[in-house]
């Protein structure tokens, strides 16, 4: 039986380290397996059916991580870890766990306008940290953030017009959107939907 994800071999064949992937996949390995890969090789998911993939650069930490984090209905767990890591509260290093379905918003905004890497002004916040920002921004930051709940990121997208960027994410109606021009970010999050 052949293995759904397979690509056909077209001229030319697949890399090695791409046979060595659907080979894995293939003989046993699945989706869990195949996750170590991923964080190996994102680009070896690159013709594989459903693969949804993130390339994000942090501007505080100056990190940077492309990988696929899910597979059609399935997201991958090590591939969830690198992002929660990565998306690390920055003031404290306190990690947090990232609602998958702020990294689903992202891939469906990138799918729409193209761009290159996401860029993260901010992403989970601790408690501390929002309490000190609180009382250092004078009221821009709300008593209880989605940032706490790992349910919300401010970015920007690289190579895309800010207002670009918040109009795709309003289409989307997934949840919030906030316009922030001045401070040069989105805010975008899995709560109800509405804009400000």
């Amino acid at each position: 039986m052949k293995y759904p994800f397979r690509p056909p071999c077209s001229s030319p064949c697949p890399s090695p380290r791409r046979q060595f992937f659907h080979r894995a996949l293939r003989h046993g390995a699945g989706l869990a397996g195949a996750a170590t890969l991923a964080a190996l090789a994102p680009r070896a998911w690159a013709n594989v059916p459903q693969a949804r993939s993130l390339a994000l650069a942090h501007t505080h930490t100056g990190e940077r991580v492309e990988l696929v984090y899910a597979v059609g209905e399935r997201y991958l767990d090590e591939a969830l870890g690198q992002l929660d890591h990565f998306l690390r509260d920055h003031y404290s290093g306190e990690v947090g766990r990232i609602d998958p379905g702020v990294f689903d918003q992202l891939h469906r905004v990138q799918q729409r306008l193209g761009g290159q890497a996401f860029e993260i002004i901010s992403g989970y916040r601790g408690a501390r940290t929002n309490a000190h920002l609180q009382a250092t921004r004078g009221g821009g930051v709300a008593t209880r953030s989605l940032h706490l709940e790992g349910r919300a990121l401010d970015i920007r997208l690289q190579g895309v017009a800010l207002a670009d960027l918040r109009d795709a994410a309003l289409e989307l109606r997934a949840g919030g959107v906030g316009y922030y021009p001045g401070e040069r970010f989105v805010h975008l999050d899995t709560g109800r939907v509405r804009r400000w």
